[in-house]
């Protein structure tokens, strides 16, 4: 061997793209998909609003000047301005690390106050007729019964349904909680009965080496095994596989939101309902529902995993005839 020889140079190793950053930051702390892709496609938008200045090198100037047009120029809600505002305070704060005394005072705009729609009991029963697939008919008088949201709803996993105490565990709800409401008597047996079909098709899916499914807070590399266990499985099973976009891993997914939105949509249609029907609305009728029969605030709280009471005081507008319960001096 010649004494000559150099030692190899070390490779450059190119730092991840801030967009890159931003992601692998996104899932470190546990962010939905959709929260991932929302704050990535704001980021994109106030870079390139900037002409696709670096984010370090803009401050509060640019990060208001891209607020108000969004707000002036675009005319979005203010839901959405917020949801902008949080993706970049995300963007400077976790992933640039940037701390300016002056993210704290930028004014978010204030979602207005906008009372819920709400059907009455014949109006859900009205809809309800109109639900002319089994599964669709299943999932909507689950979340009228229950109070879920639509993804919660379709997120269950066959461990977190009790039967024996008419129960159902709400698994990382809104603000990452657990809660427990009630499983209604009425739907047991055809939950039952999804059940036993969900068990059939996953042996079927293990048979052919399929059958994992998706956990989260990385459990699957804790628990190995766990992917492939009946108890992981969703209540609620999509037809089909699916690539999971972050891993490339084909599984089969829980059932599509949107496919259950549209059979609300048809079916408040079909039933000649002229309110804005979407599957949320059930949960707001639930609610509703209950504090009309007399069920305690704290306890309608509790069902809808609300943090504070004061959110679940916005469905006591019914409670009264319209106009706080005022007769109208054209009735008198």
């Amino acid at each position: 061997m010649s004494n000559n020889a150099q030692p190899s140079e070390k490779t450059a190793v190119t730092p991840p793209r801030l967009l890159d950053q931003v992601r692998d930051r996104l899932r470190l702390k546990h962010y939905s998909l959709r929260t991932e892709q929302a704050y990535v496609g704001w980021i994109k938008r106030y870079i390139i609003f900037h002409g696709k200045r670096h984010p370090a090198e803009m401050g509060k100037t640019e990060l208001e000047s891209f607020l108000t047009s969004l707000a002036v120029d675009r005319n979005v809600s203010a839901s959405t301005q917020t949801q902008a505002l949080s993706a970049l305070l995300f963007l400077y704060k976790d992933v640039l690390e940037l701390e300016f005394p002056w993210l704290d005072d930028v004014t978010r705009a204030k979602k207005p106050v906008r009372l819920p729609t709400v059907l009455t009991a014949d109006e859900v029963k009205r809809l309800f007729k109109y639900l002319d697939d089994p599964l669709m008919d299943l999932i909507v008088r689950l979340l009228y019964g229950t109070g879920m949201r639509l993804l919660e709803c379709l997120r269950l996993r066959m461990k977190d349904v009790e039967f024996t105490r008419r129960e159902i565990v709400v698994r990382e709800g809104k603000g990452n909680k657990d809660r427990v409401t009630m499983l209604p008597d009425s739907l047991a047996d055809r939950l039952r009965a999804q059940m036993e079909f969900v068990k059939g098709q996953h042996a079927q899916d293990l048979a052919v080496n399929r059958g994992e499914v998706w956990l989260p807070d990385a459990l699957s590399a804790k628990y190995p095994n766990a992917p492939k266990a009946l108890a992981w499985q969703y209540v609620f099973p999509a037809a089909g596989f699916s690539v999971d976009p972050r891993s490339g891993a084909v599984r089969r997914h829980h059932v599509d939101d949107k496919r259950v939105q549209r059979a609300v949509k048809r079916a408040a249609g079909q039933a000649g309902l002229v309110k804005l029907v979407t599957p949320h609305t059930l949960r707001h009728s639930f609610a509703t529902h209950l504090l009309e029969a007399g069920y305690d605030i704290r306890t309608v709280q509790e069902l809808l995993g609300h943090s504070d009471v004061s959110t679940t005081m916005i469905y006591t507008h019914v409670l009264n005839k319209g106009g706080r319960g005022v007769t109208s001096p054209l009735d008198r």
